[in-house]
């Protein structure tokens, strides 16, 4: 009778235990499922989390080219040309950034080093690449000429670094983008657009007196928001040694001389229409450089600028008058 009872109890826990059991095998099952799915699975990743990927990628490239600075740079190749120069100075300038300028990528340390020399590199072989598949000489040697200034500007080796310096940081910056960079062009469009000879007509020489101007009073304003760490790293800016209040003012002094200038020297053309465009143009202009001078706070870097980037929406205007100068 026992061991009879101990079959049907054997067999009533087997039989019973069946469900048990394949609860217990689909638990696995689930489980393994889900551990097999997690680890082997296609990974998808958030649209939300991309978009916001992408969006803080571009911020970060917007602010280490400093569009601002390239409004002008109408052209691909003056664009590229124009994020070398901007990047290859952060990159020289990182220590200084981080007083100055902190929300810059390299300075706030969003990007690395690395990063920051592959974007310079590679904006500079597209410099040369756009050249080359041209096949303009003005073009390579302008490129080229803009780099060696570029690196005489910014490296910290004897003999260069010519930014420590106010009358060398100045002429630096006018020769770079008041002499080579529009000859350049120029001669390009001249000898390779055109197919004519290189001649210097009264707008050409026009051009390049009023950028000239322009970016005697860019190399000038630029350090004056800097001059805490200019003085920090011994680099004798004007605003170093003279002050932001009257750099400033040198500064706005030096557009209105030139616009005085480029209305008169307009009054000569023997053109009506030249003579009307070039004064009513530069009249406005100086208004409005007037207008906005007065309410710039000097005691404040957001103001201060404000007004510079102000200074190159100027330089954007300057390039569509030019043109109507005869």
């Amino acid at each position: 009778m026992m061991s009879s009872h101990h079959n049907l109890e054997h067999v009533y826990k087997v039989n019973n235990g069946g469900s048990a059991c394949q609860e217990i095998q689909r638990r696995y099952d689930v489980k393994a499922t889900s551990k097999h799915s997690f680890e082997y699975g296609p990974q998808f990743q958030d649209p939300k989390t991309i978009s916001e990927t992408i969006k803080n990628e571009f911020d970060i490239f917007y602010r280490f080219i400093r569009p601002y600075t390239a409004i002008p740079a109408l052209l691909g190749a003056s664009f590229f040309m124009n994020v070398f120069h901007c990047g290859f100075n952060q990159l020289c300038d990182i220590e200084i950034d981080k007083i100055n300028k902190p929300h810059l990528p390299l300075a706030s340390g969003e990007w690395s080093y690395t990063k920051g020399v592959t974007v310079v590199a590679s904006s500079l072989f597209l410099c040369f690449f756009l050249a080359w598949t041209e096949g303009s000489w003005p073009l390579f040697w302008g490129f080229l000429s803009a780099a060696i200034l570029t690196a005489v500007y910014s490296v910290d080796l004897p003999l260069l670094r010519w930014k420590k310096s106010a009358l060398l940081a100045a002429t630096n910056i006018i020769t770079n983008a008041a002499l080579v960079g529009p000859l350049g062009y120029y001669f390009h469009l001249q000898t390779r657009v055109f197919n004519r000879p290189v001649t210097f007509p009264r707008p050409l020489i026009f051009c390049v007196s009023i950028l000239a101007l322009y970016f005697l009073v860019v190399s000038l304003f630029k350090d004056i928001p800097d001059t805490e760490g200019d003085k920090k790293h011994g680099v004798q800016s004007l605003s170093v040694i003279l002050g932001q209040k009257r750099v400033f003012w040198i500064c706005v002094s030096l557009l209105q001389m030139g616009y005085g200038a480029t209305i008169l020297a307009g009054a000569a053309s023997p053109f009506l229409w030249s003579k009307l465009s070039t004064g009513i143009g530069h009249g406005i202009l100086a208004l409005a450089v007037w207008s906005r001078s007065k309410s710039v706070d000097l005691k404040s870097n957001d103001s201060i600028q404000s007004f510079y980037k102000f200074i190159w929406k100027l330089i954007s205007v300057e390039l569509f008058l030019i043109p109507l100068f005869r």
